[in-house]
Formats: structure tokens, C-alpha cells, sequence
């Protein structure tokens, strides 16, 4: 059978499933079965050349994807990766698939180090609370070298997802600190650690779990898949790690430091009012995504507030 034949059939095979993108999924994993790009087969078909035909074990590996993920196994999954901004994450059983609206929020971190930066802070310190796949603290090391990135999760599966993709970040970037630690305990271990010698972070950014328990996901790839420590918050209403995050930046943030937390839509109103009432906190804003959905919180810590060192960032709006 021809490679078009093949894609077409593949495509009518996913749609029946109802997967949501059957031809974007069977491009992409026809080529990573081919062991090509994308374009590359886009190409092949277009020239004319999947006039040619493929070798068996390949057009049988291939079906075997085909029905992995008509199955409801994530294309991640199956192909082993997860675009994320300019990386390609590796990714896999044990570990969330970081999702594109999670681009944003590294966005916003982005921001406030340039702005810092400018201010005269050089080498910004950052830390991704709740790693995951290390998305977020990949894309930062990457994008923005000169900071000094950490990155905390409690799963050793999940860690170990994570430091593969810090392992794997371009050269010059800056390279990743990794504690396999609780988020809720991270703060602690920080400041009795002597070789840290009080010093304190620019930025605080954290994607925490935040699914109340009764709403269990309705996409197959998710609840089937992703493992759960990384999908509920804890309490009844899926806040408690959220709001353990916020605890944690005001132990661990400079004064005029930033906290960005990702959030459900739903949780939006919640989560700035307890950072608006908060004594230590001001800056308070909510960011939407590319969806236009309440996605993000940030906020500061007030000068004035104690601080383990002298050094304090400007606040950058």
C-alpha cells in the first residue's frame, strides 16, 4: 500500500474513533514511524514518491500507532515528544503532558526577567515549583541563559522525565538545578540548606495541580493517562496546592519578587483574592491565554517584607 493510501485510510480510522485531530495525528505518526519530519512527508506525498511502497515492518508499526491512538493513548505518548515552545520535550508513562497554554505563563516569566534584567539584576534567580517534564524550567534556561533556574518536583518518575529534557537543552543555556522535593516542603529545605546562606528567588512560577477530586477529566488521554499526583490539587475544591504555592513565594521571594501561577479558569477570582488579601503581596493580576480563559496570576512581594539577602528585585509592571 502507498504511503497516501496508507494516510488516508489512517485518518478515516481516527476520525471514527472521534480523535479530535485525526490528520494531524496521522501525519505525525506516520513520520515518526518513517522516521522523517513532518514536512519531509508532506513532501514525499506531494513529489509523488508515496507512490513507492513501504516496507512491512514499518507500515506495520505504523498501524500498531494507528490503533494505540484510536485507543486513546496520547499522541505524546507514541511519538515520545511534546512540542513546547522551541524544545521538544521528551515525554512519556509517569509524567504530565505539558499543554500549550502553559506557552504563556512562560511568557510572563520572560517579561519580568528582561525587565529585571534592565533594572540591574543580571542573573535573576527563578524557580519552577512542580516541574513536571521540566517544561517551564527548560524553556526559561533556554530562552533566557543568563538566570539561574531551579526546579522542584516530588515524582521520581516525573524527575526523571525532567532532568532528561535539562540534559538535552541547547548549549549556552543555563543549566537546571534539580531538588526532588515536596513544594510544600521545598521553602524549608531551601533555607536550612547553609550553602544557600539566606539567598532568595526573583521569580516563583509553578503550573501546581489544581483539579478538584470529583471532577474527574473527561478526555480519555488525560484521566487515563496522566498520572494523577500531577492532575488533582488536594481539598475539596483543588486549591490546596495552588495555595501552598502562594505560602511558599512569600518564604522564598525578594522583596519586589514575582509569583506567576498557573491556574484553572475557575479558580481565577479565588486565587487573586486570597493574594489580594494577603498583608505581604500587592501587584495583584490575573493574564488571560491565547484562549482569551483567565489562565495566570501574578503578584509581588512588598518591599519591606523580610528577606533572607539584600539584594531586591524592581518591580516591572
Amino acid at each position: 500500500m502507498d504511503l497516501l493510501t496508507t494516510l488516508r485510510r489512517a485518518v478515516e480510522r481516527l476520525a471514527a474513533a472521534e480523535i479530535p485531530s485525526p490528520q494531524t495525528d496521522a501525519e505525525l505518526l506516520a513520520a515518526h514511524a518513517w522516521g522523517i519530519s513532518r514536512a519531509e512527508l508532506k513532501l514525499q506525498v506531494i513529489s509523488g514518491a508515496a507512490e513507492a511502497e513501504a516496507a512491512d515492518q514499518i507500515q506495520d508499526r505504523f498501524w500498531e500507532l494507528i490503533e494505540e491512538r484510536a485507543h486513546r493513548v496520547p499522541l505524546q505518548h507514541l511519538t515520545g515528544v511534546a512540542p513546547f515552545r522551541w524544545l521538544e520535550l521528551q515525554v512519556g508513562p509517569g509524567v504530565f503532558v505539558p499543554r500549550p497554554e502553559t506557552e504563556t505563563v512562560v511568557e510572563l516569566v520572560l517579561q519580568k526577567l528582561r525587565a529585571l534584567g534592565a533594572c540591574g539584576v543580571p542573573n535573576p534567580r527563578v524557580v519552577d515549583l512542580g516541574t513536571g517534564s521540566g517544561a517551564i524550567a527548560a524553556s526559561i534556561a533556554t530562552e533566557y541563559p543568563a538566570a539561574e533556574v531551579h526546579a522542584v518536583e516530588v515524582s521520581v518518575e516525573a524527575a526523571a522525565w525532567a532532568e532528561l529534557n535539562f540534559r538535552q537543552i541547547p548549549n549556552g543555556s543555563s543549566p537546571v538545578v534539580m531538588h526532588l522535593c515536596d513544594l510544600r516542603d521545598f521553602s524549608r529545605q531551601w533555607h536550612t540548606d547553609p550553602a544557600n546562606a539566606g539567598a532568595l528567588f526573583d521569580v516563583v512560577v509553578s503550573n501546581p495541580p489544581y483539579i478538584p477530586p470529583g471532577m474527574i477529566p473527561v478526555e480519555p488521554e488525560v484521566r487515563e493517562h496522566d498520572p494523577e499526583i500531577a492532575l488533582y490539587g488536594g481539598g475539596s475544591d483543588g486549591l490546596e496546592l495552588p495555595e501552598a504555592v502562594i505560602r511558599a513565594a512569600k518564604h522564598l521571594l525578594v522583596p519586589g519578587g514575582w509569583l506567576i501561577l498557573e491556574h484553572a479558569e475557575a479558580h481565577a477570582e479565588a486565587l487573586a483574592g486570597l493574594c489580594r488579601a494577603d498583608p505581604m503581596l500587592e501587584n495583584v493580576e490575573t493574564h488571560r491565554d491565547l484562549t482569551d480563559r483567565q489562565r495566570s496570576t501574578s503578584a509581588t512581594v512588598k518591599r519591606g517584607c523580610p528577606a533572607g539577602d539584600q539584594r531586591t528585585s524592581e518591580s516591572a509592571a
